[in-house]
């Protein structure tokens, strides 16, 4: 009885040591899903478009990075650029990582983009040869709550900074892992005072 009480510890140190705790994506949207148009408007429930318009673009319709899918040019063709906003996303108190790729217009202008999720509020400003980027931000949520992405662009000459993935992860807590290791540690105990006995 006692050594398989120690393989299954064994097993379950092992597992918990190797395999790292898993964040778990509440959102994620890289946009391919939606018709290529200017001043879109339907986006399936994910978005919405307020004071202003923004234009899915890219798969050949004024495609700046070919082989890259489609993306929001986030100052539509209105001369008013729109603030893109995520539906509403039901968070736990904890910890989360905000990641979306963003790149400049390739223009010839700069662009501001205000940021926002939750407490979290950040203004990226980028020229129009800035490169298609990965941006990665952990965002605190003290209590559970709806909280929404925001992006505004500023400027309205209709070439914005564009915007390519976006995408909401929890993080695991600590707590949790330190626990599991502390539950195999005192099973472990229990093996050794067993076998003592």
């Amino acid at each position: 009885m006692s050594v398989v009480i120690k393989t299954l510890c064994a097993v379950a140190v092992c597992s918990a040591l190797s395999a790292p705790a898993q964040s778990a994506v509440i959102f994620s949207d890289n946009f391919d899903s939606y018709p290529a148009t200017t001043n879109a408007t339907d986006f399936g429930g994910n978005w919405t478009v307020t004071n202003g318009t923004v234009d899915v673009i890219g798969n050949g319709y004024f495609d700046f990075y070919p082989g890259n899918g489609l993306y929001i040019d986030l100052d539509g063709s209105s001369n008013d650029p729109g603030d893109f906003t995520s539906k509403a996303l039901s968070v736990n108190a904890g910890t989360y990582t905000l990641a979306f790729v963003l790149s400049g217009s390739t223009l010839g202008d700069t662009n501001t983009i205000d940021v926002s999720f939750g407490g979290y509020n950040e203004t990226f400003t980028l020229a129009s040869n800035s490169p298609i980027t990965t941006y990665t931000r952990t965002v605190n949520f003290a209590s559970n709550s709806l909280a929404s992405v925001v992006f505004k662009n500023g400027g309205s000459d209709n070439m914005g900074a564009l915007l390519f993935n976006v995408t909401v992860a929890s993080v695991p807590e600590a707590e949790t892992a330190a626990m599991m290791l502390a539950g195999l540690g005192i099973m472990g105990s229990i093996v050794r005072r067993r076998k003592s006995t």
